[in-house]
């Protein structure tokens, strides 16, 4: 069963997301839908030479709180998401990769939002330079996958993107 459109009506349109009021067809009947439209992203586990992960730790003003991420960001307005994924890992880390591997993509939250992360494991890393943006600080640390674990259940790592890139990186594991 697909639902159709049938109407949609902008209900803002910020710097980062846009939501729609739709109402669509189901079975026959109208059904409203609420849908935030998100650019995607790419996100990057990069694994050094000691087999530890690069992870971001900082301030998510919409949880109020600190979180350990992976590095990740969105993607600009045709870009390609290998471009973004190398971009994004140098601007906030200060670190570049000689190799990549795909790890397929994640949709985030589906049930309202269309924002599709891009996946993706690099090795080979050297030394690039931090670009951050005016409004972003991170602090960039290394964990041993076992680490990482830990603060799993510490729920220090909740974002999704995060667990998510971190499972799927575990064959990359020496």
């Amino acid at each position: 069963m697909q639902e159709h459109k049938l109407s949609s009506e902008m209900k803002f349109d910020g710097k980062l997301i846009k939501v729609t009021y739709d109402v669509a067809e189901v079975n026959g009947k109208e059904a409203w839908r609420e849908v935030v439209h998100h650019p995607g992203a790419s996100a990057v586990v990069a694994i050094d030479e000691d087999n530890r992960i690069i992870m971001e730790k900082q301030f998510r003003y919409a949880l109020n709180d600190y979180l350990l991420e992976i590095p990740a960001g969105k993607l600009d307005a045709g870009e390609d998401p290998l471009v973004c994924a190398k971009r994004e890992l140098e601007e906030e880390t200060g670190i570049v990769a000689s190799e990549w591997i795909s790890l397929g993509t994640i949709a985030t939250s589906p049930g309202f939002c269309n924002e599709v992360i891009h996946l993706y494991v690099a090795k080979g890393l050297s030394k690039g330079e931090i670009h951050w943006d005016e409004d972003e600080y991170v602090e960039v640390e290394r964990y041993t996958f076992d680490e990482l674990l830990q603060r799993i259940k510490e729920e220090k790592i909740k974002d999704s993107k995060s667990l998510s890139t971190l499972l799927l990186a575990m064959p990359y594991l020496k």
